[in-house]
């Protein structure tokens, strides 16, 4: 029934306009001085023009269309409509001997588009009136008023204006305090968020500063959780790959934004000169870091870079990520475990990588304490055959991840990394090609954070657990910490083992507070936080370097090199030859008379723990292994 209303309501305007276009297009050929002997002919053919008119927009469709939804096809069809009914009448007037000037039929014709298309388009005008008024906009400011935030700002504008009504900018520089952006003002500085908010009716707060340092932007975010609107970001400066931001990558504050450092300074130039054009081959490649330095690598455009790692679905899904983004350059997936000796020998003779990033580890401390076997097999002796393979295959540099539980190691998991160093070490010695290992803290993020076990005891009301309150960790962004690696293999000679400077330790109570409140709740209140006591391994807090060994800096100012004391050839071969064939209860034995730090780290960090395992050497079998290690 609506429908039909509306039809005739379309009908009724549709006559009124071609039954007044004769005399429109008369007044306007004569320019205002009509003859009445035009006047009364047209007068007298008007019900047939009118009829004609209606007939020919009928039989095209014009009035069982959804004008609401109107496009260039539907202006198409009202072009052809009056072309055709005007050819009609124009024939008709002058086959019944009607003398009109030749301007007539063109103005009318010209006029009955525009004014039908005219109608038509105030339909659509309507719908989509009463379709925005519908939609809540959401009233948004945008905090920093410099060029990520005029991206926010172009943006909305062009693309999302029928959602988003972009209120002003909020910016501490004093500058640009009332100057205006896209259309919007900036309104004031960040200490006027709660009034500007409320003043405004703000719903949505942008903070558009990727390189905003951590305490400056946790101080924004408790601001803008004070006036109760929705809090987005946009990426921090790791994650931006060309530099440009859109609103499609706005997202939830998160725990590693809170946590940001100033952006590292890259020499693009230096890294480029070893990785553009060369055979990069990347092992533990599906792992977090392991994939995110195939990300990174692949931007400097490597002649060829090879995903190697031991889990098929990480590998694929690391694979497929960089195909759809690189075409310029050969990737290569390869299935293998870095502890079988003739496989990977096979690969590197083979694919003769240049660089070689090994990132394959056992990483998880608790796991590798109740089975040391595997950490010695992965850690220790996987790097091993690595870096031999890497050897014989001629390949120019060899760059290892390690870790900061390799400093004093308490656990068996940092013992075995720190094995693995000296493996590095070692192998320097004897190789032309440069080894060296990059030790770093934990990366935010990672398969073995902490971050994702925290966000699902949220989700699931808690509650959180901590072993310790006072338990404090370094952490670093999986961005950050690769970038840092590629850029330490420029700096390599050999030998060294570098560190990665990871600012101020965080207490890890802190970081599950800060979780808790971004996901809108109250530690303590709605999500409770329990201490469960360390963990076999663990240390309150890592060292990134042991009190003896002190560093040396670097032409970078976040990579220093450490001074590690020397271990002697023969007696650390010794030691791999123990450890080959060791059982579970003699591997913490013979790591401790490779590491001698290892016990006194262990009774010093794990206290009472200590008890549980037993650490004196005369209680192992291996105990006639161990003793010949050191032995003169």
């Amino acid at each position: 029934m609506r429908r039909k209303v509306v039809s005739l309501c379309l009908i009724l305007i549709d006559a009124f306009i071609v039954a007044a276009v004769p005399f429109i297009a008369l007044y306007i050929r004569f320019e205002g001085a009509v003859n009445n002997r035009y006047i009364d002919l047209f007068l007298n053919y008007l019900p047939e023009i009118v009829l004609i008119r209606l007939a020919t927009f009928y039989l095209f469709g014009l009035y069982q269309r959804l004008w609401r939804y109107a496009s260039i096809h539907e202006l198409l069809g009202i072009v052809l409509a009056v072309s055709i009914s005007s050819c009609i009448i124009s024939v008709y007037m002058y086959a019944t001997g009607a003398n009109i000037p030749r301007s007539i039929p063109i103005i009318s014709w010209l006029l009955v588009i525009v004014l039908i298309g005219t109608s038509r388009l105030f339909i659509r005008i309507v719908h989509l009136t009463r379709q925005m008024q519908r939609v809540q906009t959401t009233h948004t400011v945008i905090v920093g008023a410099g060029d990520a935030g005029a991206m926010i700002a172009r943006e909305i504008g062009q693309r999302y204006c029928e959602t988003k009504k972009l209120i002003g900018f909020i910016d501490d520089d004093t500058y640009k305090q009332n100057q205006m952006l896209f259309g919007a003002k900036v309104l004031g500085g960040c200490r006027d968020i709660k009034r500007i908010t409320a003043e405004y009716k703000v719903n949505e707060i942008i903070i558009a500063i990727p390189s905003l340092g951590g305490a400056q932007l946790r101080e924004i975010v408790q601001g803008c959780k004070q006036t109760g609107c929705a809090v987005k970001i946009v990426p921090g400066i790791y994650e931006l790959i060309d530099g440009k931001v859109t609103v499609q990558q706005l997202r939830d504050v998160d725990l590693e934004d809170l946590l940001r450092r100033e952006p590292v300074k890259l020499d693009l130039e230096q890294i480029a000169g070893y990785l553009t054009g060369k055979r990069v081959l990347v092992t533990g490649a599906g792992g977090s870091i392991g994939s995110e330095l195939c990300r990174q690598i692949a931007k400097l455009s490597p002649g060829e870079l090879i995903l190697l790692g031991k889990g098929e679905n990480s590998i694929y899904e690391i694979d497929r990520e960089l195909r759809e983004k690189y075409s310029e350059f050969n990737i290569e997936a390869v299935i293998a475990d870095v502890r079988d000796e003739y496989r990977i020998n096979e690969l590197f003779a083979r694919l003769k990588p240049e660089v070689v990033f090994h990132a394959a580890a056992h990483k998880h401390v608790p796991l590798m304490e109740a089975q040391p076997v595997e950490a010695v097999r992965n850690n220790i002796f996987g790097t091993k055959t690595v870096a031999e393979a890497a050897d014989k295959a001629g390949t120019g540099i060899f760059i290892m991840i390690s870790t900061d539980k390799a400093v004093n190691p308490t656990s068996v998991m940092g013992a075995t990394k720190r094995v693995a160093e000296l493996v590095i070490q070692n192998m320097n010695r004897v190789s032309n090609t440069r080894f060296a290992a990059v030790r770093f803290g934990n990366v935010l993020g990672s398969r073995g954070s902490v971050v994702p076990l925290f966000k699902k005891q949220i989700a699931k009301g808690g509650p959180i657990t901590i072993t310790h309150p006072d338990m404090k960790r370094y952490f670093m962004t999986i961005p950050e910490a690769t970038q840092l690696v590629l850029q330490a293999g420029a700096l390599a000679n050999g030998g060294e083992v570098f560190v990665l400077d990871m600012g101020e330790p965080v207490k890890i109570v802190d970081m599950a507070s800060d979780l808790i409140e971004l996901s809108g709740l109250e530690p303590g209140i709605d999500i409770e936080i329990k201490f469960t006591g360390l963990r076999p391994g663990e240390k309150l807090f890592e060292e990134l370097l042991t009190a003896e060994e002190g560093t040396t800096s670097t032409k970078h100012e976040k990579i220093y090199v450490a001074n590690l004391k020397s271990v002697e050839m023969q007696q650390f071969q010794m030691g791999l030859g123990y450890l080959s064939t060791a059982h579970s209860e003699e591997i913490i034995s013979i790591l401790g008379k490779i590491v001698p730090t290892y016990y006194q780290a262990r009774e010093k960090y794990c206290g009472a723990d200590t008890k549980n395992v037993k650490l004196d050497p005369n209680n192992f079998s291996a105990q006639h292994k161990a003793e010949h290690i050191y032995a003169s």
